[in-house]
């Protein structure tokens, strides 16, 4: 009994000490820039926001100069960010039995065109859309304008960084 106790340990030792497994959290790719730029974003939906596409672009640019290196320029980046908005839509997702809307959505869709002048196989055409869902009962103005608009465009840009820049 005495020496399965001992030949247990030697096993568990050696498969604990042989055993390498490594866990990586960056980027598959990495991606060879200096500079980056954040073309204007046209508002073509058809439910027009004043001043949407301005808080947009400010967004994503303080989000990649916040998570990466690269410096913001206003023309001739090594990575260039442009599209439009393309939706900007409030619907009713649930409805009470009074036929009233229990619950309202609003989803706000972006189409990027992303290029990496360094690296072509990089470039990337993609829509990027997200939701903030607010009750049936309150108007979309003010605090609750500001904090759905937050919340989408935090979103939106963090799923655009991840695909254009951290690959995931």
């Amino acid at each position: 009994m005495k020496y399965i106790k001992y030949l247990f340990l030697v096993l568990t030792f050696s498969v604990f000490t042989n055993c390498k497994i490594q866990y990586s959290f960056s980027p598959p790719t990495s991606i060879v820039a200096e500079t980056y730029q954040v073309n204007q974003f046209e508002n073509t939906s058809l439910l027009f926001e004043p001043g949407l596409d301005r808080d947009f672009k400010i967004a994503l640019e303080d989000l990649i100069q916040n998570q990466t290196n690269y410096r913001l320029v206003p023309s001739g980046g090594d990575l260039i960010y442009e599209g439009e908005i393309t939706d900007y839509r409030i619907a009713p997702t649930t409805s009470t039995a009074q036929n009233t809307a229990a619950q309202n959505r609003l989803t706000i869709s972006v189409k990027v065109r992303f290029y990496n002048t360094n690296n072509e196989e990089d470039d990337l055409e993609q829509t990027f859309s997200f939701f903030y869902d607010f009750p049936g009962s309150a108007q979309l103005t003010g605090a609750q304008k500001a904090t759905a608009h937050e919340e989408i465009l935090d979103r939106l840009t963090q799923d655009i960084f991840n695909a254009t820049l951290a690959r995931w």
